[in-house]
């Protein structure tokens, strides 16, 4: 005769139940966030945005790649930082070449003119 000795409490427990212990979410990689300030700043400050934009391009970047290997959170904010530093930069460019071809213009106007 085989007899186990359990509570009757003991009958109603089972382990298999048991909640699992609590995972925290992945981190959000810093560069992503970096990529989204620069980018923002990039289309609201003249002329400099330029060269932000180009930066918040490289960040953006290599977020990217980091977010593959190391598994965590931010893919969105660097994609927004992506097309704010795209939109930046393309922004000043153009404004930066109207600038340079209407100084070209005016400075070769002057040098033809008769008095």
């Amino acid at each position: 005769m085989n007899q186990q000795n359990y509570n009757s409490a003991d009958r109603y427990y089972d382990n298999s139940f048991a909640p699992t212990p609590y995972a925290p979410p992945p981190k959000t990689n810093s560069k992503s966030i970096v990529s989204l300030v620069l980018g923002i700043l990039s289309i609201t400050i003249p002329y400099l945005g330029f060269l932000i934009g180009i930066a918040a391009i490289i960040f953006a970047s290599i977020s990217f790649k980091e977010i593959r290997m190391r598994m965590e959170q931010g893919k969105g904010l660097a994609v927004a930082g992506l097309v704010c530093g795209i939109v930046g930069t393309a922004l000043y460019a153009i404004v930066i070449l109207i600038v340079l071809f209407a100084a070209l213009l005016f400075s070769s106007a002057e040098m033809y003119s008769t008095y």
